[in-house]
C-alpha cells in the first residue's frame, strides 16, 4: 500500500457499535466490574481476532443474541453499545485494503503449499458463507504481518480495527441484490478504540 493510501487508514469520526451477549456480561461491563468485552478468537471469525460489533444496528445485535439463546448458548440475551474510534482501520470498503487482503491470501496459499498443508475453506449453505475459516486465516495473517512491520518501519501503525460489509440472509424479494440481514461489522483489535460503553435505549 502506498504512503498516500496509508494516510487515509485513519478514520476521523466516531461510530456506534452494538454487541450481542449474555446479560450478565453486559452488566459487568456497564458496572465497571470488567473493563472490556473479551476478543473473539474463533477459527471462523471472518475479520480475524477482535471484539465484534454491529455498526449502528442494535436490532441485528439483539437478533444474534436471541439466536444464541435459542441455541442454548446464552441464558438471557442482551445488547451493549459502545462509542468506537476506529483509528487506524483496515476498511474493507476501500480498494486499497482489499488489495492487501488479496496479497495476504496469495501469501497464505504459498506458505501452506510449501508445508504441504491444505488451505482452510469457507463453508455454509448460503452465499454469505457463515463458516469463514479461510477469510479468518487470511485476515489473521495480514494483521500479524502488519503488527510485525509496524515494529520495523517508522511511522507505520498497526491496525486498530477492521471494518467490513457482510451480505447475509435471503434476498428481500425475487432477484434482489439486497439481503435481509446485511450489515456492517467491526472488529476492534485495540481497546483504546472503545471510548465508552452504554446501555442502549429500547
Amino acid at each position: 500500500m502506498s504512503d498516500a493510501a496509508r494516510t487515509y487508514e485513519f478514520q476521523p469520526s466516531f461510530i456506534l457499535g452494538f454487541h450481542g451477549c449474555e446479560k450478565l456480561v453486559a452488566e459487568d461491563i456497564l458496572s465497571g466490574a470488567e473493563p472490556h468485552l473479551l476478543p473473539s478468537e474463533k477459527k471462523y471469525d471472518w475479520l480475524g481476532k477482535g471484539i465484534y460489533f454491529w455498526e449502528g444496528s442494535y436490532a441485528r445485535a439483539m437478533e444474534w443474541a436471541r439466536a444464541k439463546h435459542r441455541d442454548g448458548v446464552i441464558a438471557t440475551p442482551a445488547v451493549i453499545g459502545a462509542v468506537i474510534d476506529l483509528r487506524h482501520c483496515l476498511d474493507l470498503f476501500d480498494s486499497g485494503s482489499m488489495a492487501e487482503v488479496k496479497r495476504a491470501h496469495a501469501l497464505l496459499s504459498k506458505i501452506l503449499d510449501s508445508a504441504d498443508l491444505k488451505m482452510p475453506r469457507n463453508v455454509g449453505k448460503t452465499p454469505d458463507k457463515a463458516g469463514r475459516e479461510l477469510d479468518c486465516a487470511v485476515m489473521n495473517l495480514l494483521l500479524s504481518l502488519r503488527d510485525a512491520q509496524a515494529k520495523q518501519v517508522k511511522g507505520l501503525e498497526t491496525f486498530d480495527s477492521v471494518r467490513g460489509p457482510f451480505l447475509e440472509g435471503d434476498p428481500i424479494y425475487p432477484d434482489a441484490g439486497f439481503r435481509q440481514q446485511t450489515h456492517i461489522q467491526i472488529s476492534v483489535r485495540n481497546t483504546a478504540c472503545i471510548k465508552g460503553y452504554f446501555r442502549p435505549l429500547v
